[in-house]
């Protein structure tokens, strides 16, 4: 289908609770200009599949890869006798990867693509690493005092430091010095990051297990109590872990605050608020989310004054207080703003603005979009849903190597590649222009 890497791909499809998903091609890690085919899913979470992209014996050979993850795993050559210097494919074999058929036109057989069978002691499916079981211990750390109750988020971390999930950033748009808007990841507050993975019993602890060689993030939080944070690698492990981790108590009240449109419910995004406290003058600066949103933890016992603005609104001013509140808290304020044109309400981002994405990568004279490179394509896509009538025109550029008319050429794919991905993270392609400006105007 158009958008994949050339010859024919491999692609799976999601089941969402609005139904599936479109196909979402698995990369650059498996397909190749040339040809992937013959998938085959097996109970452990290895995929099976022919290619004549990956090197091999000649001909289309036999591959695996562990696909079970969040991320992709490596691409392995089946190798002899598996395969040969012909074409060898089809393969599926039973649940405990000793037994299976696969299909060959290499010498010896009955004519063309003959069926084969092998046996063998031992299994071809790598066994998982035996998992570690792992307890954490939350404390307080002026105590000491072990605390129950404490929700414990555990996130996998990829080489490059990134989380390995898409639910666990927001997007904010920051206005930079020329007035482009550059596209910033948040991490999202641990309230609303989903279910704990763990929550630690009345003695402090919690069990559960992590996979060897891994780098993790731990998140938690509990009322009262600042969220804690905890990078944990499990590298050169394989016996039980115990991770203590301190907590401070809280000596603010959290405060949710939205932005929204005078008469409507449609926030505003990027809005500059500043919070005064009325009784020390202090001030602080922070902008609304994406989604019209920001949160921050204000001092005890004090009234703020909670200013909002925007170009192309009126100011806005709502009051709260912390007097009389704990640690526990969490108040809500809303600040709305008067648009001067009815027309600015609809549009909470300006259409011509420049939206700078600083961090995707790509290799040298290479298109696809390097693994663990695409956070802010995530964080793109989640910006288009929210805004579904949004469009937009991503345009791409190369360094100075290389010939123009070639960098040309190049940067235009990787635009093309940037919007192949938007397209399997469901937004509408219809929706996305890609050009490609080579070296020219580069940022």
């Amino acid at each position: 289908m158009p958008g994949g890497y050339g010859g024919m791909d491999l692609y799976y499809v999601e089941r969402r609770s609005d139904g599936w998903s479109q196909p979402i091609n698995l990369g650059p890690e498996v397909n190749t200009p040339s040809n992937e085919v013959f998938p085959y899913m097996h109970e452990s979470g290895t995929l099976f599949f022919a290619s004549n992209g990956h090197g091999g014996l000649g001909g289309l050979d036999l591959y695996m890869v562990d696909i079970s993850g969040d991320v992709v795993g490596l691409v392995k050559n089946l190798g002899e006798p598996f395969n040969s210097s012909f074409d060898d494919l089809g393969l599926i074999i039973n649940e405990e990867g000793t037994r299976g058929f696969l299909a060959s036109d290499r010498p010896g057989g009955k004519g063309k693509d003959d069926i084969y069978l092998f046996e063998s002691d031992e299994s071809i499916i790598e066994a998982e690493p035996e998992a570690l079981s792992t307890m954490v211990i939350a404390y307080d750390e002026r105590t000491n005092e072990r605390i129950p109750g404490v929700d414990v988020r555990i996130f996998q971390q990829a080489a490059d430091g990134s989380i390995e999930s898409n639910d666990f950033y927001d997007v904010e748009l920051l206005p930079s010095e020329n007035g482009d808007l550059l596209l910033k990841l948040v991490r999202k507050d641990a309230g609303n990051l989903g279910e704990p993975t763990i929550r630690t019993g009345i003695n402090g602890e919690a069990i559960t297990e992590l996979k060897p060689n891994k780098n993790y993030l731990l998140l938690l939080s509990r009322d009262g109590y600042e969220n804690a944070e905890l990078r944990f690698s499990t590298e050169g492990e394989s016996t039980s872990q115990t991770i203590r981790v301190p907590m401070k108590p809280k000596a603010c009240t959290s405060v949710a605050g939205t932005v929204k449109v005078e008469g409507s419910d449609t926030r505003v995004p990027n809005a500059l608020v500043r919070i005064v406290n009325e009784t020390t003058g202090a001030e602080e600066l922070i902008r609304t989310k994406a989604n019209g949103t920001f949160d921050i933890c204000l001092p005890f016992g004090h009234e703020y004054a909670v200013f909002a603005e925007k170009e192309g609104y009126t100011k806005g001013i709502s009051k709260v207080s912390t007097t009389g509140t704990n640690n526990a808290e969490v108040l809500n304020v809303e600040v709305m703003l008067q648009p001067v044109k009815i027309e600015i309400a609809r549009e909470p981002i300006k259409e011509g603005s420049v939206i700078v994405m600083e961090n995707i990568y790509y290799d040298f004279d290479q298109y696809f979009i390097r693994k663990g490179a695409a956070s802010e394509l995530d964080a793109l896509a989640e910006l288009m849903k929210l805004y579904p009538s949004m469009e937009i025109e991503l345009v791409a550029h190369t360094d100075s190597r290389g010939g123009e008319a070639y960098n040309l050429d190049l940067s235009l794919k990787r635009a093309e590649s940037a919007k192949r991905y938007l397209v399997q993270k469901g937004i509408d392609p219809s929706r996305i222009k890609a050009f490609g400006m080579g070296e020219a105007e580069i940022r």
